[in-house]
């Protein structure tokens, strides 16, 4: 009996050591990855939890069973173990190391005797917020790194078929990062239809695609994102739609928004309009103060911004001159005698202020 609770002892050090090892690599990847202080926030509680779980058994006795000498398993390796291609390959394996060392302290600490039985039950519950853990990290992780590489973000407001594909091609040939359709008043068979071509074009070409509004329309068009209003469907309910990690951008016109916004999570904000818009020439422009201090507001959130609302080749300098880090435009492209030439000039401003 003495050699088999001793066993379990072993087993319990062992997968504590490795969980907490795990977490504290799915932590720092949250933190200097993701730069998410509520995920790093989450990461962190649970590894304190799993610390003061561990911590209500007999740590003398926990110690005294660790036999790293004498470890028949010491040394024993597999192809590739620890081969990893990027930051988010260790992420991964670090949340897989993680549940199965809960697992396996979950059922141990339940076979020794005269333990608290809050312990078995708290690192069952941990195994099950890792999971989720796990799940948010990717849900967010993904479509952010495909945001960051947007610059120049073009929107194409229109309910004109022919025209929203003709302009998505310019788009698309102009060198847009990334392109949203905007069609609020097309009848559902007919924009689902133009959806499906408009990210058919846009995929083709390398470029990322957004559908305004509607969720059902980009997840069934296979869209890489949605940009969500204020009045529309909240993140959180975007994201149970979604078949794939989408980008999910929200709309913001004043700092309570924006803070609101940050408690939903989305991938992205848009601040505007910074100046007078054609697109919505009843909002009054925030300035590109509110472009400033929406960028500070954002600062460790790990969610990204674009900077949106009456933006010209004249004037895109002075957006990035207070930090904007992408650009959305609309009639600037749209209503241009030159879509393509007008994307390609916002990208050469873009590109030379990025030298400077």
């Amino acid at each position: 009996m003495a050699t088999m609770e001793r066993a379990a002892y072993r087993i319990i050090d062992a997968n504590f050591n490795r969980a907490r090892e795990a977490v504290r690599v799915v932590e720092e990847f949250c933190r200097f990855a993701l730069n998410s202080a509520s995920l790093t926030e989450r990461a962190k509680q649970l590894r304190h939890e799993l610390s003061a779980a561990i911590d209500k058994l007999d740590v003398g006795r926990l110690i005294s069973s660790r036999d790293v000498l004498g470890d028949v398993g010491v040394g024993k390796t597999v192809d590739k173990q620890l081969e990893r291609g990027n930051l988010k390959d260790c992420c991964t394996a670090g949340c897989k190391r993680l549940t199965e060392a809960l697992r396996a302290l979950a059922e141990m600490t339940s076979a020794v005797g005269g333990l608290d039985r809050s312990v078995p039950e708290t690192l069952e519950r941990l195994r099950f917020d890792a999971y989720t853990l796990e799940k948010d990290i990717v849900l967010f992780s993904e479509p952010a790194e495909k945001f960051k590489r947007i610059g120049l973000y073009v929107i194409i407001s229109s309910n004109l078929p022919a025209d929203i594909i003709s302009l998505t091609h310019r788009c698309v040939a102009g060198g847009a990062d990334c392109v949203q359709l905007r069609a609020k008043d097309i009848k559902d068979d007919m924009l689902f239809a133009v959806a499906v071509e408009f990210v058919q074009i846009c995929r083709a070409g390398g470029v990322l695609s957004m559908v305004n509004d509607r969720v059902d329309v980009a997840v069934g068009a296979g869209a890489d994102g949605v940009h969500l209003g204020q009045n529309d469907l909240a993140v959180e309910q975007a994201r149970k739609l979604q078949l794939a990690p989408l980008i999910v951008g929200k709309s913001t016109h004043s700092p309570r928004e924006l803070r609101t916004s940050c408690d939903e999570f989305p991938t992205y904000v848009s601040l505007g309009p910074v100046f007078t818009t054609p697109t919505k020439p009843k909002m009054k422009p925030v300035g590109l103060d509110y472009v400033r201090q929406g960028i500070e507001t954002l600062a460790g959130t790990g969610i990204g911004h674009v900077a949106i609302g009456g933006i010209t080749v004249d004037n895109v300098e002075d957006v990035l001159k207070v930090g904007a880090a992408s650009i959305a435009v609309c009639s600037a492209v749209t209503e241009a005698k030159d879509p393509t030439a007008a994307c390609r000039a916002l990208k050469d401003e873009i590109a030379a202020f990025g030298k400077q």
